[in-house]
């Protein structure tokens, strides 16, 4: 690692593979941070790493978010490699869509896990290597629309959701003594892989019939919110939580019978 290198800042996107957490990552490359990339997916990862074509920038580290002795070895893995932490970006998480009682307590365990507990681990563990450099950090925490308003087949992934915007609140409200802000964005449906082999045709005319914008968003689109909350431009934001949704949280009935109408003027 050469002098100019080590100046640089370094973020640290859990769920880095693909998705989200790749189009994060891309955001702070674009910028000339170092990243680290962590995934529990190993070959989809180093297939990442691979095409992002930039070894002295890019670290790939699997790892487990839920296992707390994982996660203390990969943040020390970052660590030794970079020297710094200046951004956590908690994007890791796991989706099952189930009635409530058709969910199994493994299932929702399982979500718990990942989505909440490892949202806690990595932060805990990353906090220390922000307060030795002094010069604080940022924390995002991927949440989802789910957390803020109730929908069906969710009871696992949008509970975990909801919990994770408090833990947002409770890390900012402790963690801002040290210097290191902690927000959370709140995605809507995102054309991400996740979404497209869990979302069925029916599914997606539902989000569409109940979203302003009347689409999905992209990974790259919630990247800029991640990135603009980790960045000197986001100095005094702390303790929020930034719906990336197209308007759908804001909305309530009424979307379809409104563009019914507006059609039918343009047509006239």
């Amino acid at each position: 690692m050469n002098d100019i290198d080590s100046s640089r800042p370094v973020a640290l996107v859990t769920g880095g593979a693909r998705g989200i957490g790749l189009a994060a990552g891309r955001w702070f490359l674009a910028r000339g941070h170092r990243v680290a990339l962590l995934d529990i997916d190993a070959a989809t990862l180093s297939r990442t790493a691979a095409g992002l074509a930039q070894p002295h920038r890019v670290l790939a580290v699997h790892a487990d978010v839920s296992d707390p002795a994982q996660v203390q070895a990969a943040v020390a893995q970052v660590d030794a490699a970079f020297g710094r932490i200046d951004a956590l970006v908690n994007n890791a998480g796991v989706a099952v869509f189930k009635t409530i009682g058709e969910t199994s307590f493994a299932e929702w365990r399982h979500v718990m896990a990942t989505n909440l507990d490892g949202i806690f681990l990595c932060t805990q563990a990353v906090v220390p290597v922000m307060r030795r450099g002094g010069l604080g950090g940022a924390v995002v925490n991927i949440a989802s629309i789910s957390g803020l308003r109730a929908s069906t087949m969710r009871v696992a992934y949008g509970t975990s959701k909801a919990a994770v915007i408090h833990l947002t609140r409770q890390q900012a409200v402790e963690l801002g003594n040290a210097g290191i802000r902690v927000n959370a964005v709140a995605p809507g449906p995102v054309d991400t892989e996740m979404a497209k082999l869990v979302h069925t045709a029916a599914i997606r005319r539902d989000y569409h019939d109940a979203i302003p914008l009347n689409r999905y968003g992209t990974p790259e689109e919630i990247a800029e919110v991640v990135g603009f909350l980790c960045s000197a431009a986001a100095a005094y934001v702390n303790g929020q939580v930034i719906a990336a949704d197209g308007g759908f949280d804001a909305a309530g009935i009424g979307l379809p019978t409104l563009r019914g109408s507006a059609a039918g003027a343009a047509g006239g």
